[in-house]
């Protein structure tokens, strides 16, 4: 294996280590205490075990603390007795989550069943109840807190996300439109983790921005980050796409891609891992437009969407089909912008993006109770 190949390796596995957005723990609710039956004493209720959003936390620190705990459990009941004739109740166990975690109940198949989602600072949400207390309903027997294994996945919530494969510039994009300041450097791989910056209008309005780690080819089979990555644009409102004019190639072992194969294979990852994400409204960013030929590169992909209008079927019939998505990304609009333009080329994108948001009507998403395997 050739050295680059190796050193390549070796830094994915780095990042992907450093990036955690799912974390599983065990946990149980507290036992209840048995009654006196021959006073009608009460036992006191197990407590609950509850996760509680929290702005400050994140899940790489609850997953460093909960990691090696067997199980996380909340404190049993205390039982009736002569001179306590009500015992008192357990404490509830608190696990503080970062905002944009949803729980799930794991199975033994690997699936599960939603318990819930924590999108607001102080939300709090009970995953594993406490056991009864014993007395005349249940023979004086305190009842077994319940016990599950919990998945939480972190989805990232913002208005926009920037979606592209590595090194097409998003996290340069990302300082030049907000007050984020993601690492920014000539390779691919530089964003581990997702990073959110806030675009300001003279009116007070603000939009969220998300730039994500960089996708690769198979990442809907879960390849490089594939669904640290693909999970976080669930929640987004609008989809940035950004591709680089001269293309995309991961490595010489890679095929090289065109600017337009590129935002292809992005519609198709996206497709592959959840079909709805293409009804998405999107923006296609032609990057780099400096570089020689771009000009005449972003004209063409202008023409192609164009066409697609009127012809949806026009962008695919001549691509090959392990780049082919079902149907396109449909783009609301397509600009080029590259790093020497001034205020104005990106202060045009900002309203673009202002007036996209704004022509959405506010859908209720449809409840998604289920996890299926890719999110493990």
């Amino acid at each position: 294996m050739r050295f680059s190949a190796v050193l390549n390796k070796k830094i994915r596995r780095f990042m992907v280590g450093k990036f955690i957005d799912s974390a599983k723990v065990r946990v149980r609710g507290g036992n209840g205490a048995d009654g006196l039956a021959k006073l009608g004493g009460v036992g006191g209720s197990g407590g609950d075990v509850v996760l509680q959003a929290d702005a400050e936390e994140s899940l790489d620190a609850f997953y460093k603390r909960w990691r090696r705990v067997p199980v996380v459990a909340a404190e049993n009941g205390q039982p009736s007795a002569r001179k306590r004739i009500f015992g008192h109740c357990g404490a509830a166990s608190v696990l503080s989550v970062p905002i944009g975690v949803a729980a799930y109940r794991i199975n033994d198949k690997g699936g599960g069943l939603m318990v819930g989602e924590l999108n607001e600072i102080g939300e709090r949400l009970v995953v594993a109840k406490g056991g009864a207390g014993g007395g005349p309903d249940n023979d004086f027997k305190g009842e077994k807190g319940e016990a599950t294994f919990l998945q939480l996945d972190l989805k990232l919530i913002a208005d926009c996300g920037l979606v592209g494969f590595p090194n097409a510039g998003k996290s340069t994009l990302l300082r030049a439109v907000s007050r984020a300041k993601p690492k920014v450097a000539a390779y691919p791989f530089t964003t581990v983790r997702p990073e959110v910056g806030f675009i300001e209008y003279p009116d007070k309005t603000k939009v969220s921005m998300a730039d994500l780690p960089g996708l690769l080819e198979g990442a809907h089979l879960n390849r490089g980050m594939g669904h640290s990555f693909l999970r976080h644009i669930e929640r987004t409102k609008l989809l940035v796409v950004v591709v680089d004019a001269e293309g995309f190639r991961l490595s010489p072992m890679h095929p090289e891609r065109t600017c337009l194969q590129t935002v292809l294979l992005l519609a198709r990852e996206l497709e592959l891992y959840e079909p709805t994400l293409l009804a998405k409204p999107a923006l296609l960013v032609i990057n780099k437009l400096d570089r020689p030929g771009a000009l005449e590169v972003l004209e063409n992909v202008r023409q192609q969407v164009d066409l697609q209008v009127a012809d949806p079927e026009a962008l695919l019939r001549d691509v090959p089909e392990e780049m082919r998505p079902s149907q396109p990304l449909i783009f609301r609009h397509v600009i080029g912008l590259s790093a020497h333009q001034g205020p104005e080329a990106v202060g045009h994108l900002k309203q673009l993006i202002k007036e996209t948001l704004g022509e959405q009507i506010a859908q209720p998403d449809e409840d998604d109770y289920l996890i299926s395997e890719k999110n493990n």
